[in-house]
């Protein structure tokens, strides 16, 4: 496994079963990070966009106690999601040197 870089406070949506967002926590530089970790406290769907993203049941599932690593592209600033069938918790943090 490789070792993972997290130096800054990651940010954390609650879960209902309507969508929010955070905007993506910056990495070290203070600039929006190139990849990101997600993790999940219970099966949650994730979308990627602006300051209006909206997470719904089709997008990208996050399984509780699993995470995914994603790329941030350019121009993406905020992060949302919405619970599966329970509210949960949602992590994100900026991963360094990628």
């Amino acid at each position: 496994m490789d070792s993972l870089t997290i130096t800054t406070t990651g940010a954390n949506i609650a879960t209902s079963g309507t969508s929010a967002r955070v905007p993506i926590p910056p990495a070290q530089s203070g600039e929006i990070p190139r990849y990101i970790r997600v993790i999940a406290t219970a099966a949650a769907h994730i979308k990627m966009g602006t300051s209006t993203v909206t997470a719904v049941a089709a997008d990208l599932m996050v399984q509780p106690a699993d995470s995914v690593n994603l790329v941030v592209p350019r121009g993406i600033t905020h992060i949302a999601a919405i619970q599966d069938t329970a509210a949960g918790t949602v992590n994100i943090v900026p991963l360094e040197d990628c």
